[in-house]
């Protein structure tokens, strides 16, 4: 059974082209089979030249310099946050604030928060509302909030099929609510999480929303104003960048009126023995020397992206996604763990193979040189709601292809066998 071009699918051929380390081999020849994005996307070629040809010819610090390379350097690094607002239809380009990844934007969201006036204060008096299936950097934050502030935390569950339990919401999110931060796709379940329901009960009583779009922003278009968040947070790495670099945008007025997390050079307007006024956004949450290179890196992953068009990469995936569903339903003993289809889920597919423990799983699999991800994925709560110690992972982006679904699919046969 092969799934045949067409159908939405992209020249792979040719856009394998574009990534060096998927012509590598390992283990005596093998070639790679990478089927571990949800974690990090391969970076191509053009990604890597425009950081090369940063270091090489306009290496310098931004904002302050005056010469040719500090002005070149500036120009690079701001071009990307123009970039970046495009990319996901931000209003304005001062509403795109650069971060190391998604975990800092959402910890810069819950610090500000914590320290912020009245009406966006977290104190004993309100509520932090998540669900069960966020990855531990948007558990731990508000966590960690919560626990500084007083303020209780809730969250709504899981069903049994991997999806939210939104039957009552109205319980959950309540007048107290200060704040809902949820995932837009999820790391492990692969579920697309249905924001507007989500959104409009935030709303309802004022609270603000967060959305981590993590796993959305590499796979399809991702418009912060048709999702009518106050805050959105996503990471580079997963979507052909470098490591390194984050984004946080958030809607201009509240970012104006929000107090900074970090402090230190760039941040500032003025700086006296007494006290220190504050840069407008976004800089007022840069503090420091930024994170220039990996900038510039984000800002040509973007273009690569564009070019090929997020629509199309989004029905790429839908159909290696969908076959992938099919093939591995044909493995006896293979528990999906989450949406049993394609529709309405990202290309993240998390499962258990029989008594096999995931490690065993990966690790034999490797042997045949087929990269997948084990463990809890940084999402124990939802190990934990399902009964099980962990999960193999298998995710998919626009150079995957259906001959590496199917080289998993007779991996885990491999598998099988290799344990009786």
């Amino acid at each position: 059974m092969t799934l045949q071009p067409g159908g939405g699918l992209l020249d792979t051929d040719l856009i394998r082209k574009d990534f060096p380390i998927l012509d590598r081999e390992i283990h005596d020849g093998k070639k790679v089979v990478y089927l571990d994005n949800a974690a990090t996307s391969q970076k191509p070629r053009q990604v890597l030249d425009a950081m090369n040809a940063y270091y090489e010819r306009s290496n310098a610090n931004v904002h302050r310099g005056v010469h040719v390379l500090a002005e070149e350097a500036t120009a690079l690094y701001e071009g990307a946050r123009d970039k970046v607002a495009a990319f996901i239809n931000a209003p304005s380009r001062d509403e795109v604030i650069f971060t190391k990844n998604a975990s800092e934007s959402l910890n810069l969201v819950a610090n500000m928060l914590g320290w912020a006036d009245e009406p966006y204060r977290v104190d004993s008096d309100t509520e932090i509302v998540i669900t069960e299936m966020e990855h531990h950097s948007n558990i731990v934050p508000w966590q960690l909030l919560a626990q500084r502030t007083g303020a209780k935390l809730k969250w709504f569950g899981l069903t049994d099929e991997g999806r939210l339990d939104l039957s009552n919401i109205n319980e959950v999110i309540t007048e107290k609510t200060k704040i809902v931060s949820f995932v837009l796709v999820s790391n492990i379940l692969g579920t697309v999480n249905p924001v507007e329901q989500i959104v409009r009960r935030a709303q309802e009583v004022g609270a603000l929303v967060l959305i981590d779009a993590s796993q959305a922003a590499p796979h399809s278009v991702l418009d912060v104003q048709a999702l009518e968040a106050d805050f959105v947070a996503f990471t580079g790495h997963k979507m052909c960048g470098p490591t390194g670099i984050g984004v946080l945008w958030g809607r201009l007025e509240l970012l104006e009126d929000l107090p900074p997390f970090l402090g230190g050079g760039e941040m500032i307007e003025t700086v006296s023995m007494h006290s220190s006024t504050y840069a407008p956004a976004p800089h007022k949450f840069e503090a420091g020397t930024p994170p220039i290179a990996e900038a510039v890196g984000l800002g040509a992953a973007v273009d690569y992206l564009s070019s090929i068009g997020m629509d199309k990469i989004a029905a790429h995936e839908h159909a290696i996604t969908e076959y992938a569903v099919k093939r591995l339903q044909e493995i006896p003993d293979l528990k999906i763990i989450g949406p049993v289809t394609a529709d309405d889920r990202g290309a993240a597919i998390s499962f258990t193979l029989g008594d096999i423990h995931p490690h065993d799983v990966g690790q034999v699999l490797d042997e045949q040189g087929i990269a997948v991800r084990v463990g809890h994925h940084c999402a124990r709560p939802v190990c934990l709601r399902y009964g099980i110690p962990a999960t193999t992972r298998a995710s998919f982006y626009l150079y995957s292809t259906p001959a590496e679904v199917d080289a998993l699919v007779e991996g885990l046969e491999y598998v099988r066998n290799f344990f009786g």
